[in-house]
């Protein structure tokens, strides 16, 4: 599992959705995972509505396998169904 993170610097949720992704690599549940910093490489929301298909209005955007899943909370509880933490380990 490769798991993509679009995000931009002070975002708390961004943070909170890398802090979980490194959780996962450590745990070996990923084979990678990259962040995008959208203001780094001049990616604007609608650039990502674009490639998600419908508005985004907040940030981090996640991908697992390049599926979109949403924002942390998404994110969170795609890990939490998936069982892909041990409960001591989630977020």
């Amino acid at each position: 599992m490769f798991v993509v993170i679009y995000g931009r610097p002070g975002c708390p949720f961004c943070t909170r959705a890398q802090a979980l992704a490194e959780r996962l690599e450590a745990a070996g549940t990923l084979q990678g995972q990259r962040y995008v910093n959208i203001w780094a490489e001049g990616i604007s929301k609608a650039d990502l509505a674009e490639r998600i298909g419908k508005p985004v209005h907040t940030v981090p955007q996640i991908f697992v396998d390049q599926r979109h899943v949403g924002g942390f909370t998404e994110f969170d509880q795609f890990v939490r169904e998936h069982g892909l933490l041990a409960p001591s380990q989630s977020a």
